[in-house]
């Protein structure tokens, strides 16, 4: 383990390139394969592109987190490890991101401190983001944002897809209210709402259902380690060995997973073979980028 002084940071860096498994690497070898052709170059990222990044200077860690894919636990065990040693366990750590040295990259940062960002991309840090497949993503999207709103998402989306889809008028403005009325798009609404044009007229998707792509760049942003959701407590494991973190902190264990793959035949009942399709063309990339296959059962007559 090396230490270096980077903007006035103290950063410790493994001396060598950490190894990953053969798993991880072929993983890696596809996103290079999917991605052959375009310029992995940093310029090419704005500052808005980087609002999902995390940097942890004190491990030298770059994290690039994807809602609804175990991006919880790793903001617990990030913060944990900003911490004095010994360090706390993750699963006790709240959020409180003032009270810890990580950085969160802002759309409003200045110029200047994008390229110290981009510098942190290009040199030392290790990578990593976590990865699931994107119509599973979607259902839990739809179940935690569709069906447990809060005031937020029923300001924004609920009551937009309500009134657009199911031409429901006069609603209420207090989500408590709404929530106690049974007020909820059905899952097609909500893949209705993704499908239609108007969407992203004036802004991207919400986070919680932008593609993957969009949110990490994995065509710009050569990542150290991609894990998957579906492998999650060892891809973990890997990864904290990878950074020589692993007799430090554990990663918390998960809850079993509610929208498990096997799913999501039964939830795209309602949805239409037409509209299925259209959806898949929106998410295909992240598909064929992360070694999901095509849903062929879904997709296909």
């Amino acid at each position: 383990m090396e230490s270096k002084r980077v903007d006035g940071i103290i950063i410790h860096m493994c001396l060598s390139t950490p190894k990953s498994s053969e798993r991880i690497r072929l993983r890696k070898d596809l996103l290079r394969k999917q991605c052959g052709g375009v310029n992995q170059s940093l310029v090419n990222l704005n500052k808005i592109d980087l609002n999902n990044f995390i940097v942890d200077d004190k491990h030298g860690i770059i994290y690039c987190y994807i809602p609804k894919v175990a991006c919880t636990n790793w903001k617990r065990t990030l913060i944990a490890l900003n911490h004095d040693e010994p360090y706390p366990d993750p699963i006790n750590t709240h959020f409180h991101w003032s009270s810890v040295s990580l950085l969160r990259w802002h759309k409003n940062k200045t110029l200047l401190y994008q390229s110290e960002c981009l510098y942190r991309l290009h040199h030392h840090y290790t990578k990593f983001l976590f990865v699931r497949d994107p119509f599973v993503r979607l259902i839990s999207a739809y179940r935690d944002k569709m069906q447990k709103y809060d005031q937020y998402f029923y300001d924004g989306y609920v009551r937009v897809i309500l009134q657009r889809f199911k031409n429901q008028r006069n609603l209420t403005v207090n989500y408590n209210v709404a929530r106690k009325q049974g007020l909820q798009p059905s899952f097609y609404n909500f893949i209705q709402y993704i499908l239609d044009p108007r969407t992203e007229t004036y802004e991207p998707f919400e986070p919680h259902w932008r593609q993957m792509r969009r949110l990490c760049h994995p065509c710009l942003i050569e990542y150290d380690f991609v894990g998957h959701q579906e492998s999650l407590q060892e891809d973990a494991q890997e990864l904290l060995t990878m950074v020589k973190l692993e007799n430090d902190i554990k990663f918390p264990p998960s809850y079993e997973n509610m929208t498990s793959p096997d799913s999501v035949m039964d939830w795209f009942q309602s949805v239409p073979l037409e509209d299925r399709r259209k959806l898949y063309k929106i998410y295909e990339e992240d598909f064929q980028l992360f070694g999901y296959r095509r849903p062929t059962e879904l997709l296909d007559n």
